[in-house]
């Protein structure tokens, strides 16, 4: 199994607004899994990986693997959306892709910013990097939908800098399949 470690990955900044038609798209898929050492599927996000000040967490991206992605795979996308935020119009807190399709796992904090393997997209922000859970004091647990997606796009085909939006139109036609795993945080 490969891993993304953190030291060798270069810090840049952001993700953009995901297109529901992306998430859609990549809804659970017969076989791939998703999972993650931090949190079970709909268990709650360590503080950890909350963004900082306010939100009580560091701001460090959760880590992460996957299997059994599709033969044909070349590279996979990462999303993290809160469908609950902007009071219900949702928020891209993380986009990442350009990940081989030979690298199954991200440890915490190494989809952070780009680096070698992966390339970090536009937040709600418009920053180049992972932007941790935030929802208002009070609000009942927000949902952090994380969908990996494994792709027919060779690693390094997409610029960076994109959006939600400039990633939907870049990877239409280019999904071979997907998988979630949801997170809750509230403060």
């Amino acid at each position: 199994m490969n891993r993304l470690s953190s030291p060798g990955v270069k810090r840049i900044a952001g993700a953009g607004a995901i297109a529901m038609a992306l998430l859609a798209g990549a809804a659970h898929a017969q076989g791939m899994s998703v999972s993650s050492g931090a949190f079970a599927d709909s268990g709650l996000l360590p503080a950890q990986h909350a963004g900082l000040g306010e939100c009580g967490g560091q701001n460090v991206s959760p880590p992460l693997a996957w299997n059994n992605l599709p033969q044909a795979t070349r590279s996979v996308v990462i999303r993290m959306t809160d469908p609950d935020g902007a009071k219900g119009g949702g928020v891209v807190h993380w986009i990442a892709y350009n990940i081989p399709a030979s690298v199954t796992s991200l440890p915490a904090g190494a989809g952070n910013a780009s680096g070698d393997h992966i390339t970090v997209g536009k937040n709600i922000s418009g920053a180049e990097a992972y932007r941790g859970a935030c929802p208002p004091v009070g609000d009942t647990p927000h949902h952090y939908i994380i969908t990996v997606t494994a792709t027919d796009l060779e690693p390094g085909r997409l610029p960076p800098g994109l959006d939600a939006a400039g990633l939907a139109v870049a990877l239409a036609g280019h999904t071979l399949n997907g998988s979630t795993i949801v997170a809750r945080y509230g403060r």
